[in-house]
C-alpha cells in the first residue's frame, strides 16, 4: 500500500509542513466569502450585490494569476523561500485587516490581491512536497498534501460563529495568529529536497508559450475552468447565496430564534456542509476514472452538474431541498476535478509541473468568474436563476467539447497513456 511505503522515504516534516501550509493558506484565502455581508455593514453605505459578488472574486482571480508568479519563483528561488516571503505578506495584510479594518470598497479589493498570495500557496506546497518523494509515490503524497483545499470548509464552520462573538475583524486577526505560527513551524521543518534527491529544471516562458499552441491545452483549461470554476466560485459565494436566498427559512430552521447574526451562523454551517463534499470526493472522482476512464466520468459528472444547476434555477423553493441540490452539485463539481487531472497527466506528463500551473490559474478565472456573475444577476434580477441557468449553458458547452475531442483522443495519445481514456 502506497501509505506503508511512504515509512523511511522522503521527508515527512516537509510533507506535514506543506500539508498544514497548504491548509490554512486556503483557509483564509476564501475568508472574504464567509465574512461577506459582515463587511458589508462595515463600510459606509454597504456594498451593492454585483460589489459582493466581485469582493469575493478577486481573491480567486489573483490566486489564479500569482499561481503562476509563484510557479516561476519555485524554480528560481525555491519553494521555501518563495513561501516565506508570500506567506509573510499575508500575514502582515491580515493583521492590518484586524487592527485597521476596511474604510472602503477598494481596500476590501486590496485585501483581496494579498489574499490571493494565499490561494496560490497550491504552487508552492505540493511541489515541495512530492520533491522528495519517487514517482511511484507522486499520488498520495500530493494527496496529502492537496487535501489542504479542506481549509475552506474549516472557513464557512467557524468564521460566522467567531464574527458573531467577536465581530468580524477578530476573524482576521485569529487567522493571522494561525498563519503566523504555522509560518513559524513551516519555517523550522520545511526543508528543499537536496539535490542528489531532485534537481531543478526551472521553466521558461518558452516552455508555457509551447504549450499554449497546443490546442488540447485549451481543452483541459475549459474542463477545468468549469469544474474546479464551479467548485471554488460556489465556495466563495455559498453564504451569501444561502443568506440572500433563504435567509428567512433560516430563522425558521432555528424556531424562530434566530437573529441576523445567529442566521449567518446557520448560512455558514450548511455552506460548509455542500463544500465539505465537493473537496473529500476530488479522489473519489480521481478514482472513478481511472476505472472507468476520465471521459466516460466527466459525462457523468458534467451532465449531473448540468442537470442539477437547471433544477435549482427552475424547480427549487425549499431551503432543505435547495442544501440537498448543492450538496451534491458540489459533489460532482469535486469529482470532476478529480477526472481532469486523471486524464491531464497522461497527456502532458512530460510537462504536468507546467500544466497544473496553467490549468489551476483558468480553475481560478472560471471561481472569479461564476463569484461575480451571481452577484451581478442578484443585482439586475434581484435573483439567481439566470445565473444557474448561465452555469449550466457553461457546463454543457464542456460537455459539448468532451464529445468534439474524445474519438482523437482515444486513438492518439490514449492508445499509448497507459491508463483509461
Amino acid at each position: 500500500m502506497a501509505l506503508a511505503e511512504l515509512k523511511g522515504k522522503g521527508h515527512w516534516p516537509t510533507l506535514l509542513a506543506s500539508f498544514l501550509y497548504f491548509d490554512f493558506s486556503f483557509m483564509v484565502w476564501l475568508v472574504l466569502g464567509p465574512l461577506a455581508q459582515e463587511i458589508s455593514g462595515s463600510i459606509e453605505g454597504g456594498l451593492t450585490a454585483s460589489q459582493i459578488g466581485t469582493m469575493i472574486a478577486v481573491p480567486i482571480f489573483a490566486g489564479a494569476i500569482l499561481r503562476i508568479v509563484l510557479g516561476f519563483s519555485v524554480d528560481k528561488y525555491g519553494a521555501k523561500t518563495t513561501a516565506i516571503f508570500a506567506q509573510s505578506i499575508v500575514v502582515l495584510g491580515l493583521f492590518y485587516a484586524y487592527y485597521f479594518g476596511f474604510k472602503s470598497y477598494e481596500a476590501v479589493l486590496a485585501m483581496g490581491i494579498i489574499l490571493g498570495l494565499a490561494g496560490a500557496s497550491f504552487a508552492v506546497a505540493l511541489p515541495q512536497a512530492g520533491q522528495w518523494y519517487p514517482p511511484h509515490l507522486q499520488g498520495v503524497v500530493l494527496g496529502i498534501a492537496g487535501a489542504g483545499n479542506i481549509g475552506v470548509v474549516i472557513d464557512f464552520l467557524f468564521a460566522p460563529k467567531l464574527a458573531e462573538l467577536y465581530g468580524w475583524q477578530a476573524v482576521f486577526g485569529i487567522g493571522g495568529g494561525l498563519s503566523l505560527m504555522i509560518l513559524f513551524i513551516y519555517m523550522f521543518i520545511a526543508k528543499d529536497a537536496p539535490a542528489e534527491i531532485y534537481t531543478p529544471r526551472p521553466k521558461k516562458v518558452e516552455d508555457y508559450l509551447r504549450l499554449l499552441k497546443d490546442k488540447d491545452t485549451w481543452w483541459f483549461n475549459l474542463f477545468y475552468f468549469v469544474s474546479f470554476g464551479g467548485f471554488v466560485g460556489f465556495a466563495g459565494y455559498m453564504k451569501v447565496y444561502l443568506m440572500n436566498q433563504y435567509g428567512v427559512e433560516m430563522k425558521a430552521f432555528g424556531l424562530d430564534i434566530l437573529d441576523e447574526k445567529n442566521t449567518m451562523v446557520v448560512a455558514g454551517y450548511f455552506g460548509a456542509l455542500c463544500i465539505f463534499a465537493g473537496a473529500v470526493l476530488r479522489p473519489v472522482g480521481g478514482y472513478i476514472a481511472d476505472r472507468m476512464g476520465g471521459i466516460k466520468a466527466l459525462y457523468i459528472f458534467y451532465g449531473s452538474v448540468a442537470s442539477l444547476a437547471l433544477i435549482n434555477a427552475f424547480l427549487v423553493t425549499n431551503f432543505y431541498v435547495a442544501i440537498f441540490v448543492l450538496f451534491l452539485i458540489m459533489a460532482n463539481l469535486g469529482m470532476a476535478n478529480g477526472s481532469v487531472f486523471q486524464l491531464v497527466p497522461q497527456r502532458f506528463g512530460r510537462d504536468i509541473g507546467i500544466m497544473t500551473g496553467l490549468i489551476g490559474a483558468f480553475g481560478g478565472f472560471g471561481g472569479s468568474l461564476l463569484a461575480t456573475m451571481l452577484g451581478y444577476t442578484k443585482e439586475i434580477t434581484n435573483g439567481y436563476t439566470l445565473g444557474f441557468i448561465v452555469f449550466a449553458v457553461i457546463v454543457g458547452g464542456a460537455i459539448i467539447g468532451i464529445s468534439s475531442v474524445k474519438t482523437r483522443w482515444r486513438t492518439t495519445w490514449g492508445v499509448n497513456a497507459g491508463g483509461k481514456i
